[in-house]
């Protein structure tokens, strides 16, 4: 329908069509920015889709790390060093929620990480040893 006009106004034609045509852009779909995608870490080799969606640089990842966890933890720890590497080298952040949830996120995010609480003092005292 829009090429047909736009035809017409080229071609020279039809001459009671207006020297102007009108096209509706805001029927084309959006695409967002950012993209929040989930992804189940079931062994080593699943790291290759998560740190490809990183390396776009637009997705934040939560990687559920539960079956990988049950089955092989050096596997687990391998992969994690892995993408942690990959997301240090994009300037990304890392942190786990819970026991079976990693969150990712590309440079321009961060993840909200609670200051550590120092020991007790009186922990400290019950020591055997000395901190050098």
């Amino acid at each position: 329908m829009v090429f047909d006009k736009l035809k017409k106004v080229f071609s020279g034609g039809d001459s009671d069509s207006p020297e102007y045509i009108e096209i509706d852009l805001g029927k084309e779909p959006k695409k967002s920015r950012v993209l929040v995608r989930p992804f189940v870490l079931k062994t080593f080799e699943d790291i290759n889709p998560i740190l490809n969606a990183l390396r776009e640089g637009y997705t934040i990842a939560i990687i559920d790390i539960k079956q990988l966890r049950s089955k092989d933890v050096i596997e687990l720890k391998r992969a994690i060093s892995k993408i942690k590497k990959t997301t240090d080298a994009l300037e990304g952040s890392i942190a786990g929620f819970g026991e079976n949830i990693i969150i990712v996120t590309p440079q321009f995010a961060d993840i909200y990480k609670a200051p550590a609480a120092p020991h007790p003092p009186a922990e400290r005292e019950h020591r055997d040893y000395k901190d050098y």
